[in-house]
């Protein structure tokens, strides 16, 4: 099967979401309009105590939500935009402190993924990360410039299992996270 190739683009919004429309132009000819964002990369972490077998997760309000009428917050794993220059690495253990108050020190990566690729052109850097107790250094609940009003939540990982496997886990990101913590240590669930 041969590709579409680009034959235009051009910026159609230049916020802290880009918008981009890209006409293609099909195998047979046919030229095909898509529209693209772009906010940027993102990465993502969860945080888990393997010695008391649960997980630092996180819930807030989402404006998508909101327009779609669901009336609860998510459950997530914590997660954040890159900043100019930062690593995945250096975004988690930010993102982790900010939203959790906790000080994550080693990293595992899961995998780089895009979350909608449909629509979007943000890759997501997936991590796992093992702390214990005295690694809960600060409050976390996010910064207050960003208005997030985090709640920070310490769930079992038994209860992570069920809400994932009974198809409650409703974050991709968190439900990616939580069956690679699920296959890559079994004996912890």
């Amino acid at each position: 099967m041969t590709r579409p190739r680009i034959v235009s683009k051009r910026r159609d919004r230049d916020g802290y979401i880009k918008v981009d429309v890209v006409t293609l132009q099909g195998p047979d000819g046919e030229t095909i309009r898509r529209e693209v964002e772009d906010h940027g990369r993102s990465a993502c972490v969860l945080p888990y105590d393997p010695a008391r077998k649960v997980a630092m997760l996180v819930s807030m309000a989402r404006t998508p939500l909101l327009l779609a009428g669901e009336a609860d917050d998510l459950l997530e794993a914590p997660a954040g935009m890159l900043d100019a220059g930062e690593s995945a690495e250096a975004a988690v253990r930010r993102e982790a402190m900010e939203e959790t108050g906790l000080a994550l020190t080693a990293v595992e990566p899961v995998a780089v993924v895009w979350p909608s690729p449909g629509v979007s052109a943000e890759t997501s850097a997936l991590f796992l990360a093992p702390y214990g107790q005295s690694d809960r250094v600060g409050e976390g609940g996010g910064l207050a410039s960003e208005h997030e009003g985090i709640t920070v939540r310490e769930v079992p990982l038994g209860e992570l299992r069920r809400l994932a496997e009974g198809g409650a886990l409703r974050d991709l990101k968190t439900l990616a996270l939580v069956l690679a913590l699920i296959a890559r240590r079994p004996e912890l669930f």
